[in-house]
């Protein structure tokens, strides 16, 4: 049960001080496939980032800066709006004034905010440190089994983190989640597919920048070569005459 309330939990946190300094911090590369100028999400692995995050960050952490209803907005999870409304009912409630009682959430509503033990709400989160996805990643796949106590906590070792050492237990571990699908759910594969998801919720719109980034760069080029063109033709009178 403290894994499911714990993920994430020192994502946000700094070295605690005190502690010995571990080796050299370790970032790992991962093949996202939304990296690069013509990269996507993948709406599957978003879907299994949404599945992990349900059932084990949810306990801890919030999304309150993500509205419900943006499940199904194209370039993420693709979720229908049927499966948002049953989605946002049957995981979330949210307090009505009127009824004085907590009643389901609509696709209206936002994730809610919690910050259960102190952790950190994951909206921005993968914006918000440096390596982004990738140290998420990192960070949730560095867990060396290394455990130390001091000043009455436990902390482990964890190659990604600054200093080397964390106060939060390893969150997951392998098959931690079943997947309807079958999809692989090892250890690796379960930090990718929340780390992707995490990357989503802190910029939706990265299909659409990338794609105006691409429309302005054609439109730039293309404007160029007119310019280039123009500029010959004008001058073009004036050079015949100087050669004569």
């Amino acid at each position: 049960m403290l894994k499911k309330l714990v993920i994430g939990a020192a994502l946000a946190l700094t070295p605690v001080a005190g502690l010995a300094a571990g080796g050299e911090q370790h970032i790992e590369s991962y093949d996202f496939s939304f990296k690069g100028a013509f990269g996507t999400y993948d709406p599957n692995q978003l879907q299994r980032g949404l599945q992990i995050y349900t059932e084990v960050c949810s306990a801890c952490h919030g999304l309150k800066f993500v509205p419900l209803r943006s499940l199904s907005d194209e370039g993420g999870p693709a979720l229908s709006p049927d499966q948002v409304t049953a989605y946002a009912a049957e995981n979330y409630t949210v307090y009505d004034a009127e009824l004085d009682e907590d009643v389901p959430a609509k696709p209206v509503d936002h994730f809610p905010a919690n910050t259960s033990l102190g952790a950190p709400d994951l909206s921005l989160m993968a914006k918000a440190r440096k390596g982004g996805p990738d140290y998420i990643a990192s960070l949730l796949n560095g867990y060396t089994g290394e455990e130390k106590e001091e000043a009455g906590s436990t902390y482990y070792e964890n190659t990604a983190f600054p200093g080397g050492w964390i106060s939060m237990a390893p969150p997951l571990e392998d098959e931690h989640v079943e997947f309807i699908d079958g999809h692989d759910n090892s250890l690796d594969n379960l930090s990718q597919d929340v780390s992707a998801y995490l990357m989503w919720t802190a910029e939706p719109k990265m299909m659409a920048r990338k794609q105006v980034g691409f429309v302005g760069v054609l439109m730039l080029t293309i404007l160029s070569v007119l310019l280039y063109l123009t500029n010959k033709r004008i001058w073009a009178p004036i050079k015949g005459r100087k050669n004569s």
